[in-house]
């Protein structure tokens, strides 16, 4: 299970919607299962198919997070026209194990959670909105 404020999980939506018809992306930052914070990130390849973050942002976001005893526990992006699922793509670079990882679909409305063992299994995740 992930928990995730309420407006955190808002702030996903809107990012999301703001962002088409481009790929939204970012990370949760929290301890352990509970989300405590959201850090916006740029999706470099401005595609609708994948993203990438900005290496000097992600190096950024870590700082942040460390800066208030957390960790990042989760990347979330968006799939603009395609179900909240994890795509082939979305697996191959699913390399972190202890990293959750969340997809909002624009068409469906829809936010799901995954994780991702090191087999390359997925598994959904509860979400509970608090």
């Amino acid at each position: 299970m992930i928990k995730i404020p309420e407006n955190i999980f808002s702030e996903i939506i809107e990012h999301s919607k703001n962002d088409y018809p481009i790929e939204a992306c970012g990370y949760l930052v929290g301890n352990d299962d509970t989300v405590i914070d959201i850090i916006r990130m740029t999706n470099v390849d401005k595609s609708n198919e994948h993203f990438t973050f900005d290496p000097k942002e992600q190096f950024q976001a870590l700082k942040y997070a460390r800066s208030k005893g957390a960790n990042l526990i989760a990347v979330y992006h968006s799939h603009p026209n395609t179900p909240a699922r994890m795509s082939q793509e979305d697996i191959k670079f699913a390399n972190d194990t202890t990293m959750k990882y969340l997809i909002y679909s624009v068409s469906e409305g829809k936010l799901k959670c995954f994780s991702v063992d090191k087999e390359k299994k997925v598994t959904e995740v509860e979400i509970a909105v608090i």
